[in-house]
């Protein structure tokens, strides 16, 4: 199902029994995160919900602001418009084996399959909702005071009237005591490589420094950050569009860890079985979804001085700390007349992010095991924050098998960040955490099985020895073969034979046992 508006998905929400309603004002320092935070906290996820009066500085915003909205396994589900996301998850994998027909039957089959991929592809249009009211910068010096407040929804058919907001204005969050200020936090960026003009769409924070200026958190390895290089050889200005809200599977996109070059706006479409209708931004050579909530558009000057980012209670658990970013500007910001602003807060898991991480683990999986189709399952636990951990279960089938899909994992993309890769046999449960244990302390000897590499690791690892560069291990935990230099007899687990296990089950109801 494709949502037309971040409004019409909330109303899912709230149909579905899945969003509450805080009418009374809250403050978006600091308040709005202890709310939050219990809620994802809370069995499930807790709720979904939306801050109708926001408080900025101690003013009402206009603009109510929507947490947590994708912060349960129901709610995911509702997001790509289906009844589970394993049921998205089959859907991709069976698209993933797609295979000449050999029937009549198989034919039909592949072409609904083509009909839906028809859909996947974005389209350029004229207007939309994001751009119901627009307000570009004058190439002068910013403010450095918030405006007035903007009058209310209920005071005017419109709820903005001049003076325009600008970022300050805006209902962003300080989210945690320690934070530099505030941070937008799901800013979904948008931008092209000058050279190929494949476009990207990232998520990478952005501080507010103050009305036209923000920090953006892209690091080194990121797109983003790549396409700033070559703009940097190339000696110019970089353009930037960043939205926030429309339809909920831009958010998923926009983190999901696609191979280079493929387009985010393919994979939402795909999700949303609706082409992503894009319309050109006002005051740069990009393309935004027309029925996002906010558009901000600028640029980042390569040339230009980094500037001290941070520090930001961050998704580890821990402050990531402060280091030099580079700098936003601020051109034009435009919104439909009734947006909502989106938000998310991270900090020590569980938090929504575990949701979204768990829904890209379901996704992702088939096109991993298209990748290794020795794998069988994969796992990152929530606990792990993602990349820090990855379980990995494989059907062996020769001599350090394990060790080839360990380096072949840190050889792709964002996989190159996981600091611990732990590698099974094909038969152990990798989210029965209790099995998992047993069967990985048992077939493991440390003096042999364990695999020590440095590499890359994430910007937020405060614990590598240099910044952005470290230590990662990957431990063998599968049966040892012969083959291996293992020379001893590796025992049978303890197994209870079938014909024994059905003559007790055929005695149970009658044991009073239940």
């Amino acid at each position: 199902m494709a949502f037309d508006s971040f409004a019409q998905f909330l109303r899912a929400l709230d149909t579905a029994g899945e969003l509450v309603r805080v009418t009374q004002p809250v403050a978006t320092e600091l308040e709005i995160t202890e709310l939050a935070d219990r809620q994802m906290k809370s069995p499930g996820g807790g709720k979904a919900l939306l801050i109708e009066k926001p408080t900025v500085n101690g003013q009402v915003c206009p603009f109510p602001v929507a947490i947590n909205t994708l912060g349960s396994w129901k709610r995911m589900a509702l997001a790509m418009g289906a009844e589970s996301v394993d049921a998205v998850a089959a859907e991709l994998g069976l698209l993933l084996k797609a295979k000449p027909p050999m029937s009549f039957r198989e034919a039909i089959k592949l072409l609904s399959t083509a009909l839906d991929l028809r859909h996947a592809k974005p389209k350029l249009v004229k207007d939309g909702p994001c751009q119901e009211v627009v307000h570009k910068f004058d190439p002068i010096a910013p403010r450095t005071e918030p405006w007035p407040p903007a009058p209310t929804i209920a005071d005017s058919e419109s709820p903005i009237s001049a003076p325009l907001p600008t970022l300050l204005d805006l209902p962003i969050l300080k989210c945690w005591p320690l934070d530099a200020g505030r941070f937008i936090t799901l800013p979904c960026v948008v931008t092209r490589d000058p050279d190929t003009g494949q476009r990207n769409v990232g998520m990478y924070r952005m501080q507010v420094y103050d009305t036209r200026t923000t920090g953006m958190h892209w690091q080194l390895q990121k797109v983003a950050a790549r396409h700033g290089r070559r703009y940097y050889e190339r000696g110019e200005r970089m353009p930037v569009a960043v939205f926030l809200g429309g339809d909920p599977v831009f958010t998923f996109a926009a983190t999901a860890p696609l191979p280079d070059g493929l387009d985010e706006f393919l994979l939402a479409g795909y999700l949303r079985k609706q082409s992503v209708p894009l319309v050109p931004c006002v005051s740069c050579p990009l393309e935004v979804p027309a029925n996002a909530d906010f558009v901000i558009e600028g640029y980042v000057d390569p040339a230009e001085p980094l500037r001290e980012e941070g520090p930001f209670g961050d998704h580890t658990g821990y402050y990531s700390l402060a280091d030099m970013y580079p700098v936003f500007h601020l051109t034009a910001m435009s919104m439909r007349r009734d947006p909502i602003y989106p938000h998310t807060i991270v900090g020590i898991p569980p938090m929504e992010d575990a949701y979204i991480g768990e829904a890209i683990e379901e996704l992702f999986t088939p096109i991993l095991r298209k990748q290794f189709p020795e794998i069988v399952d994969m796992h990152m636990p929530v606990w792990g924050c993602f990349h820090n951990v990855m379980i990995v279960a494989i059907r062996k089938a020769y001599p350090g098998h394990a060790r080839k899909v360990m380096h072949g994992i840190w050889g792709l993309g964002q996989a190159m960040f996981t600091k611990l890769i732990i590698v099974v046999d094909h038969d152990v449960n990798i989210r029965n955490y209790g099995e998992l244990v047993w069967r990985a302390s048992n077939s493991v000897d440390y003096s042999r099985d364990v695999e020590i590499v440095k590499g890359p690791v994430d910007d937020l690892d405060h614990a590598s020895v240099l910044p952005r560069y470290g230590g990662k291990m990957g431990i063998d935990a599968t049966t040892k073969w012969p083959s291996e230099g293992y020379t001893r007899e590796w025992p049978e687990i303890i197994r209870m034979s079938d014909e024994v296990k059905k003559r007790i089950d055929s005695l149970w109801p009658s044991l009073g046992l239940d």
